[in-house]
């Protein structure tokens, strides 16, 4: 299988090199092409466990690795690791279904993908005869940083580095990125906005792109985030999953196709879903579900990508994001490949911080995307309503999700099911979501977890529960521009290198 930069068809990659490169040296993201060499047969999954459908789902796009190879890499990846054997079950609430993807060990989506992307990393690295230390850079809007840290943490030949908004992630979001153990692990807030510590990051890779300072000390950069296409991979395997027990429960037949609402801001959970469909998953619609940070569901429904507008801190932080890289993906598939289309529209939001895609592949968007968006006072009103409605607690961000397939039923019903994407544990949100349910005001997330435990009864997840307990090991904070010069210092052993 051969990945192609988005920008330039000068940069390729097979699919070792593109996970271990983490990011094309032209700044693009590598995509697969030919998804006719991906096609999985569905049926044939029906009766397969969780752990067989995401090593043939994952192998079918990282080809280099083979069946054996990735059977093994899968079961060592999620072994012991998760709630449930099942890994990504499945819930009934009133008539439609949540598939709840925080059952690993940091409580959020991003552990089904991070995960396995530590062993894939180390993986292409034997594969390639790499000896340098790979160091991760990555940038989080919340719950990324942490699940990238529990993944690789004390993995040997690695060094992983974590940058997220100084006040722009929870409470508890915090506690797990700031307690977590490991030699190899660091973390760092940024003075900004998480499309500053995004930008940061590329920025880095960028720099050394051109002057190569990494390998002078025996390093190579790479990423965890879901411009690695080794990350966005693992996420794929959850929408066949969610399908096939759907059809083993005898709630839709096989070939029905079904609708995703999928709460995102960065368009990597979503893209993972025109993944599967463009693999043969009977996909109906893929809702984009944002929240006040609206800027996706702005240019699904005006083909104006517009960064320049007001950031908003929500009560769903892990999607208060302006600048979606996965978009970048898309309007490369969509296009058919236009590499040149892609540099120039990346080229002027970068320069002008606005873009607009042409009608052409915006018909072609509206033709399988849908998009809507709800802000906190709606989220908080779904999270309540649920709940008192079916005894079912959902994460603000799952809540952004189910208010906005509330909207899509009532303007676009298509007639087929639908499937909310959880993407977080209540308890990682845990003030925001009492105060959907109740009068409490606490003062902490911690005493907001207690509370909720007591109010609703569902279990606190142990290793969330633990956090208080946990000494604080991280307190480094540097405004955005010094995010070069503070990499540079932890791979040379001297953070104060500017």
């Amino acid at each position: 299988m051969i990945f192609y930069s988005t920008r330039s068809r000068q940069h390729t990659a097979d699919a070792t090199e593109a996970v271990l490169k983490g990011i094309a040296p032209d700044g693009g993201l590598y995509t697969p092409v030919d998804f006719d060499q991906m096609q999985v047969d569905v049926g044939a999954l029906l009766n397969k466990s969780a752990v067989e459908i995401s090593a043939e789902v994952i192998g079918k796009i990282l080809n280099d690795f083979t069946p054996e190879e990735m059977r093994a890499l899968i079961d060592a990846a999620y072994a012991g690791k998760f709630e449930t054997e099942d890994l990504t079950p499945v819930e009934k609430v009133g008539e439609d279904f949540v598939i709840e993807l925080f059952r690993g060990p940091t409580s959020a989506f991003k552990d089904v993908a991070l995960s396995v992307l530590p062993r894939l990393i180390t993986a292409a690295k034997a594969k390639l005869g790499v000896e340098d230390e790979i160091v991760i850079l990555t940038a989080t809007s919340g719950d990324t940083g942490k699940a990238a840290l529990e993944g690789f943490h004390d993995v040997e030949g690695t060094r992983i580095i974590v940058f997220y908004p100084d006040g722009g992630v929870s409470d508890v979001q915090k506690a797990q990125m700031v307690t977590q153990a490991g030699g190899n692990v660091g973390v760092c807030a940024v003075k900004g906005n998480f499309d500053d510590a995004q930008t940061g990051v590329k920025n880095i890779f960028a720099d050394d792109q051109r002057s190569h300072w990494a390998a002078t000390a025996g390093a190579r950069l790479s990423s965890a985030n879901s411009i690695n296409i080794g990350r966005l991979a693992p996420q794929v395997a959850y929408y066949f999953k969610s399908y096939c027990d759907l059809v083993l429960r005898g709630e839709i037949r096989l070939g029905d196709p079904v609708n995703f609402i999928v709460p995102t801001g960065n368009f990597g959970d979503i893209l993972a879903g025109e993944f599967a469909r463009r693999m043969g998953l009977p996909v109906a619609k893929l809702v984009c579900a944002s929240n006040a940070n609206k800027v996706l569901t702005d240019f699904i429904n005006t083909g104006v990508y517009d960064r320049r507008r007001e950031f908003y801190k929500t009560a769903s932080p892990s999607m208060d994001i302006l600048v979606s890289s996965n978009l970048e993906r898309y309007l490369f598939l969509a296009s058919g490949g236009d590499f040149e289309l892609v540099a120039r529209l990346m080229a002027d939001l970068r320069e002008k911080g606005v873009y607009t895609a042409p009608q052409s592949l915006m018909d072609a968007m509206r033709e399988r995307f849908s998009a809507g968006c709800a802000d906190d006072a709606r989220a908080l009103d779904a999270i309540g309503r649920v709940w008192r409605a079916y005894g079912y607690l959902m994460d603000t961000h799952t809540a952004v999700g189910w208010a906005v397939m509330e909207e899509f039923k009532a303007r676009e019903d298509n007639g087929w099911v639908n499937i909310v994407l959880s993407t977080a544990s209540p308890y990682k949100f845990s003030r925001d979501v009492l105060s959907a349910i109740s009068d409490a005001q606490p003062e902490s997330g911690f005493g907001a977890m207690d509370m909720l435990h007591e109010t609703t009864g569902v279990p606190v997840p142990a290793r969330l529960a633990e956090l208080r307990s946990l000494e604080t090991r991280f307190a480094d904070c540097v405004e955005k521009d010094a995010m070069l010069g503070y990499v540079k210092g932890m791979i040379s052993g001297n953070r104060e290198q500017e």
